[in-house]
């Protein structure tokens, strides 16, 4: 059996640093996370790729090509279209050995994740070389201490966790860039309670809100009645919060449950002659 993350979200919100602080807290484990970058328009991140996408195709091959002529949007999908055609040279790179350990850093295009066939047609794939496969859904912290927003971010998870049917985690990171007061409210949130989300947005001063307050309930009675999104805290400056989502995440696609129990042989005491 071999163990992957995919990491998505948004631009933004922090999937390579995600990335590189997961390998470099495995590596203080003295355990071996390796990293796929499948974003081919990266230009800098903190980890050593066991396999870069730019390698097959960069962002630049489909933007600049004069027949294709693509978007920034359009060259994203085209460039994992691309790699899906090459699934051969993936698996070559990636190599075959088992109890492997793999984060997937993807694109930051979240129409990739939310209704497009094309990460999911991966997810498939990796599925058949036999990794087992949790998502870690990344959304800006920062971002989500307005209730509206917080709404907005929830259902994007929504629409990545039924999109991919997968085992599915969501995090909130940057936590170290909030204030003292953002971060208080924040807690409200993580384990969202849709009462205290719409009793937020009845207390903005927003025409929107008082137009659409009926949909804005209706919408947070689905989130309340299936208990669907639960938010963890990522703190790169925390060793403990880095732990805690590592174990969650082991324990979710079950990693290090196959492995031998080592047992260690104690040598039987030799009775002493004086007894």
């Amino acid at each position: 059996m071999r163990y992957a993350q995919l990491v998505v979200g948004p631009a933004g919100s922090g999937k390579s640093t995600y990335c590189s602080t997961i390998v470099k807290h495995a590596a203080v484990c003295k355990r071996i996370v390796e990293v796929v970058n499948l974003d081919p328009a990266a230009e800098h991140f903190d980890y050593e790729p066991l396999v870069d996408i730019r390698e097959l195709i960069h962002l630049d091959d489909a933007m600049e090509d004069e027949e294709l002529q693509f978007g920034p949007n359009g060259g994203l999908v085209f460039c994992i279209e691309t790699l899906l055609e090459n699934c051969d040279w993936l698996e070559e790179q990636l190599g075959d050995v088992d109890d492997d350990y793999i984060l997937f850093d993807c694109p930051g295009q979240i129409e990739l994740y939310t209704h497009l066939p094309v990460i999911r047609k991966l997810v498939d794939t990796l599925q058949r070389w036999n990794f087992r496969i949790c998502v870690v859904f990344l959304i800006d912290s920062q971002f989500m201490v307005d209730g509206a927003k917080f709404l907005s971010g929830t259902m994007a998870a929504l629409s990545v966790m039924v999109n991919l049917e997968l085992p599915h985690i969501n995090i909130l990171t940057k936590m170290d860039l909030l204030s003292k007061s953002a971060r208080n409210q924040l807690d409200n949130y993580l384990d969202p309670d849709p009462h205290i989300l719409l009793a937020d947005m009845r207390n903005a001063d927003s025409k929107w809100h008082e137009k659409y307050a009926k949909l804005t309930e209706a919408i947070g009675e689905v989130i309340d009645n299936f208990s669907l999104v639960r938010f963890y805290p990522f703190n790169i400056k925390d060793e403990e919060s880095i732990e805690n989502i590592l174990l969650t995440i082991d324990n979710i696609i079950q990693y290090g449950e196959d492995a031998d129990v080592k047992v260690r042989d104690f040598e039987e005491e030799i009775p002493n002659d004086d007894d």
